[in-house]
């Protein structure tokens, strides 16, 4: 049925569809009593399906992973970027565990070391990047380990460097000794008490 161009039309307040003047009324009782508008996205759907359509599409959702609780919409990026229980996957030991164990166990692997086939030294892996960029395979190559870091960091800002004399170093030999002695009396000690009735 087609509607002559000269027919006045109305906008139909539940269905937004173009109504010809002379039918609104009884459209508009027909929309009011059948569809109903979604307060949230504006959809209409009709009144029997509205409590479906709004748990289907609006109403929040737990996160499978965290138990966390939003809207539908975010959840995809929820689980694939923002979920604290997301798998991913440790950069240098390919190991899967949680996004949120990730720091910590980065910290520990990160600190590993392997052999550079180039020089013959022990690099830790989160230092094996910029080890790589400058390692020329000789032997005069500073490690990039935090401690010779430091003494370079020490040396930029004109801090005499000082090696420690043989003396002090059989001394610091010495006292570690002592001290792990020391240690493993006390603890057999301990370990005797605790075995006496």
């Amino acid at each position: 049925m087609s509607v002559a161009s000269d027919q006045a039309t109305s906008i139909c307040s539940y269905c937004d569809r173009v109504i010809p003047c002379s039918n609104l009324d009884l459209h508009v009782a027909h929309c009011s009593r059948k569809l109903e508008k979604c307060k949230i996205c504006g959809d209409v759907v009709p009144k029997k399906h509205a409590e479906e359509h709004f748990l289907s599409t609006h109403a929040p959702v737990a996160c499978s992973l965290c138990s966390e609780t939003m809207e539908r919409e975010v959840l995809g990026v929820h689980k694939g970027e923002n979920c604290p229980q997301r798998i991913v996957t440790c950069e240098y030991c390919e190991f899967p565990l949680p996004a949120i164990d990730l720091f910590k166990h980065q910290e520990v692997c990160g600190n590993r070391t392997e052999l550079c086939h180039m020089c013959s030294r022990y690099i830790r892996l989160h230092e094996r990047d910029v080890h790589e960029s400058r390692c020329n395979g000789g032997t005069n190559v500073i490690a990039e380990s935090s401690s010779n870091t430091g003494l370079a960091e020490r040396d930029r800002h004109g801090a005499p460097r000082r090696q420690p004399s043989r003396k002090r170093l059989l001394f610091t030999i010495a006292i570690t000794g002592v001290a792990v002695l020391f240690g493993s009396l006390i603890y057999q000690k301990k370990a005797e008490d605790s075995q006496m009735p």
